[in-house]
């Protein structure tokens, strides 16, 4: 379509749009609190503090640089480079609403995903999930750089599918019954989703091929973990 200043411009089909201003506030807080960039934290801090077997008997000392390198590597670095693009004005905007801002940020955060997955690969005593989660969580993020050439792929679906999946992976793999952190991990993709169709400019297709692209991430890291043949 054409604006007011004879420029052409993307017209994007959305969601669903209430009328309703507290609906939309409850669906902000819901898109900010799960943030792609957190949602890993989350899951990190679920693997050290509440989940009884991964990381029993590690001191509380290694327990806090896990969680370091996991919100520098999943989440100060990220957020850094998107400021520093903004300022450099490689970027219009750090809510990235275009394709072609979302580029250099995938490719960036791509590097880092990468690091830290090599990292907690090769130390002895880490965890094998905490592994696969970290392999899960950078072929999300470079499936989701090839996906953005064809659509604006849902970042927060993206990170809500490898969610859900890790947590499916955990309550068929471990010896205790997972089903009420399924259930609630379900209930938040669930919530996440619904908050994208009102507050952003994705269309459907695109919050559910993220929410694909996060649980066939996971999948492929399973496999390629040796966790099944």
């Amino acid at each position: 379509m054409v604006d007011q200043s004879n420029e052409l411009q993307e017209f994007r089909e959305t969601g669903y749009r209430p009328g309703n201003p507290l609906i939309k506030l409850v669906a902000k807080a819901i898109s900010y609190i799960f943030h792609p960039l957190f949602v890993p934290v989350y899951m990190i801090i679920f693997l050290l503090y509440i989940h009884p077997f991964e990381f029993a008997g590690t001191s509380s000392w290694d327990k806090k640089m896990v969680l370091l390198q996991t919100i520098l590597m999943y989440g100060f670095f990220p957020l850094i480079t998107v400021l520093l693009l903004k300022a450099l004005d490689f970027i219009e905007s750090i809510y990235l609403n275009k394709q072609k801002d979302r580029i250099i940020p995938f490719v960036i955060c791509n590097i880092w995903y990468f690091w830290i997955w090599y990292v907690w690969r090769n130390l002895p005593n880490s965890p094998k999930e905490i592994v696969v989660l970290a392999m899960a969580i950078f072929l999300a993020s470079a499936i989701g750089l090839m996906a953005n050439i064809y659509m604006k792929i849902s970042m927060h679906t993206i990170a809500m599918g490898v969610a859900i999946s890790f947590m499916l992976f955990l309550a068929v793999t471990q010896s205790i019954s997972f089903g009420v952190y399924a259930s609630i991990a379900f209930l938040i993709a669930g919530l996440v989703c619904t908050a994208r169709f009102i507050v952003s400019d994705h269309t459907s297709g695109e919050i559910y091929t993220g929410l694909l692209v996060g649980v066939f991430s996971q999948l492929i890291a399973i496999w390629v973990g040796g966790i099944f043949p």
